[in-house]
């Protein structure tokens, strides 16, 4: 009787507004990867894991950083420790960094789900990061992913089978004058075409180390017609002020 009743009032009221209007809803969105700990032959708490002294003597300099009973501030960066000694983030390396900074695991759980710069899964020697946001995606960041996914035969989120590169899409990665743009572990790519793509690729695969920066010519984000400004020498001390001053 009860749901009758609703039907026909719900009815009702489309009739007096005069039209009736569907619910719309936008398509669910899914991260490129589970932020959730699923154990694995190589991620799960009996994997054991400890800094190595080079790396725990680093730990030490960060807590010294911060008075007693905020230790914990120094989270982010110990974990970005682990994760670059480990080549990943595995959860008995969590585990660990909860234990020096005698934390709930939870905390740092916590952190390392919500950050995407914690990788979570093994990756490979180069993690590939290109940027898709506006400006990029307006200067061929879409190309520039296809193009690496076909020379690597790899999709977004895999890696190669020789564990050499991990390709990943990300994110403004904060160098959009430069568009289009990738980075690589700690290096960025800058205005690059599809030869300076393969030309990277190719040294990476040789071992060698791409010079970082812009692949135009240009310094940094300096325009690309070249400078607009601070195109003289600049006013000696006491320019522009009153006399009396």
């Amino acid at each position: 009787m009860l749901p009758s009743l609703v039907k026909s009032v719900s009815r009702a009221a489309c009739i007096t507004r005069g039209a009736t209007r569907g619910l719309q809803t936008s398509s669910a969105t899914r991260a490129g990867q589970l932020f959730v700990h699923r154990d694995s032959a190589e991620n799960n708490p009996d994997v054991p894991f400890e800094f190595n002294k080079e790396n725990m003597d680093r730990v030490n300099a960060i807590l010294e950083m911060f008075p007693e009973g905020h230790k914990r501030a120094g989270l982010i960066p110990i974990l970005d420790l682990a994760q670059r000694q480990h080549g990943w983030l595995p959860i008995s390396a969590m585990h660990k960094v909860a234990e020096i900074l005698d934390i709930p695991r939870m905390r740092v759980y916590e952190v390392a789900t919500f950050y995407t710069m914690f990788n979570r899964k093994p990756m490979g020697k180069y993690h590939l990061q290109v940027c898709t946001t506006t400006p990029c995606m307006l200067c061929g960041a879409e190309e520039v992913r296809d193009h690496i996914k076909k020379k690597l035969g790899i999709k977004v989120g895999e890696t190669t089978k020789d564990k050499l590169f991990t390709l990943s899409e990300v994110e403004c990665l904060g160098a959009c004058v430069n568009a289009p743009m990738i980075q690589v572990n700690d290096d960025f790519y800058e205005d690059l075409t599809l030869k300076d793509v393969d030309q990277i690729l190719d040294e990476l695969k040789a071992g060698k180390r791409p010079k970082p920066g812009p692949r135009n010519g240009r310094t940094c984000a300096e325009p690309v017609t070249g400078l607009t400004s601070l195109t003289e020498e600049p006013k000696g001390p006491g320019f522009g002020l009153q006399k009396g001053l």
